[in-house]
């Protein structure tokens, strides 16, 4: 048990290694799930299109919206947005931050499903084979066809088994041009994200080194406030259970002594170290109060320090001392030689 306590807690000191790991793991696994996935364009004119975008576009969303939910700070990014104002302002920088931080990871394996999926080729084969220019790659003596005849043909293309149209356009042919178009916008898509990523990492902090440290150290502090708040009510729970079972019990033992007049055995008490705890909210109330206060208005982010206290015992501003009174000196020479310390 000490063991897996130990992995929790270095999991919570290490949250940020700990997501990044999480959101590589699931690229690979949206990239296996992608080679182990059975593609089955259904060949036909009115559902290619929406197969084969759906493929490339759906699991992406859903990966990205998985990337937000195994993301512990998206329950405190959106607590410190619908929160109420109250004591404590709400910086817009602060919550764009952790936004932005939490959707750079989520991005992680949606891109790697686009880019596996771009580059081999079967979803764009599969959604535009009945936009394949025929006159360029097929045979133009088939023009006599109708329109709706020839897109039925080319429906058929992903389909080597069903496919009737060789004499119209070349299976290999046409698999090979919607491939290769594919794969160059795979290609693209790889260069357009590692672009952006790289211009996030580098250039952002340059122009904005201010309010991006601000902004970060804001984010963390918002994080560890929340779990030192958890922690402080999980201590103040078990302290107030504690005390309260032992209330119980010794008002049990009481109304034992009471019945069978038997002098009740001294137990050892350790209620003063959980009293402690309690910081004076022991009861129903004042904790439900306390909660409430602390949702509705957090205390403001400044310290107040004691204010030292005046010559005459009450707390004030602070007053220079005042140098003790000296008779001034007689001559020039004793003037010259107090003032310089000679």
């Amino acid at each position: 048990m000490d063991k897996f306590r130990m992995v929790f807690q270095f999991l919570q000191s290490n949250q940020e290694s700990f997501m990044s790991g999480i959101c590589g793991i699931m690229a690979l696994a949206s990239a296996q799930l992608y080679s182990a996935f059975d593609f089955n364009c259904p060949c036909l004119p009115r559902y290619n299109l929406a197969y084969g975008l759906g493929v490339l576009l759906v699991p992406p969303l859903i990966l990205f919206l998985l990337g937000f939910v195994l993301n512990n700070n998206v329950s405190m990014l959106t607590e410190e947005w619908r929160r109420p104002q109250g004591q404590r302002g709400k910086d817009a920088a602060v919550l764009r931050y952790m936004f932005c931080s939490m959707a750079q990871r989520a991005m992680i394996a949606p891109a790697v499903w686009v880019s596996v999926t771009l580059l081999d080729g079967k979803c764009i084969t599969c959604a535009f084979c009945t936009a394949l220019p025929v006159e360029a790659l097929g045979n133009a003596s088939h023009h006599s066809l109708p329109q709706g005849e020839m897109k039925r043909v080319l429906a058929r293309i992903p389909c080597k088994e069903i496919y009737d149209g060789q004499e119209l356009v070349a299976n290999e042919v046409a698999i090979r041009y919607l491939r290769c178009i594919s794969q160059a916008l795979g290609w693209c898509f790889v260069l357009l994200m590692t672009t952006l990523a790289f211009l996030v990492r580098s250039l952002r902090p340059c122009f904005t080194q201010a309010v991006f440290l601000k902004s970060r150290y804001w984010s963390h502090y918002i994080d560890i406030e929340r779990k030192l708040f958890d922690e402080t009510c999980a201590e103040h729970a078990k302290s107030f259970a504690k005390v309260c079972i032992q209330q119980f019990f010794q008002n049990m033992s009481k109304d034992l002594v009471a019945t069978h007049c038997h002098p009740p055995r001294k137990a050892p008490t350790e209620d003063g170290e959980a009293s402690e705890k309690l910081l004076g909210i022991t009861d129903w109330g004042t904790m439900n109060t306390a909660l409430k206060s602390w949702h509705r208005c957090k205390p403001p982010l400044h310290l107040h320090p004691a204010a030292p206290r005046s010559s005459n015992g009450s707390a004030g501003e602070w007053q220079p001392p005042t140098q003790p009174h000296t008779q001034p000196p007689a001559s020039r020479r004793e003037a010259v030689a107090y003032y310089s310390g000679v």
